[in-house]
C-alpha cells in the first residue's frame, strides 16, 4: 500500500492508465476480429474495407504505447497477406 501522498496519487493515475490501456488493446482486438471475419467470408472488398479501417486503430494505439509498434506491425503484415491470398 502507498505510504505517502505522492505515491497514492501516482497509484490512481497508474489504475486510470491501465484501465484505459485496457480499452484500448481490447479495441484493437476487436477490429483484428471485424478483419478475420470478413476475410473469413471470402469477400475482398468487404475485407479491405474492414482492414483499412483496423490499420488506422492499429496505428494509432501503437502511437500511444498502448500496443507494442512491432506487434502492430506484424499484425498488419498477417492480416494484409491473407487479404492478399484471398484476391490470388
Amino acid at each position: 500500500m502507498a505510504n505517502t501522498r505522492q505515491a497514492r496519487k501516482r497509484a490512481v493515475q497508474a489504475e486510470r492508465r491501465r484501465q484505459k490501456n485496457a480499452s484500448q488493446r481490447s479495441m484493437v482486438r476487436t477490429h483484428i476480429k471485424r478483419v478475420i471475419k470478413a476475410i473469413n467470408t471470402g469477400d475482398h472488398s468487404a475485407a479491405m474495407a474492414e482492414f483499412r479501417v483496423a490499420q488506422r486503430v492499429i496505428d494509432r494505439i501503437a502511437d500511444k504505447h498502448a500496443y507494442d509498434k512491432n506487434r502492430a506491425a506484424r499484425t498488419k503484415s498477417r492480416l494484409n497477406a491473407r487479404i492478399k491470398a484471398l484476391a490470388a
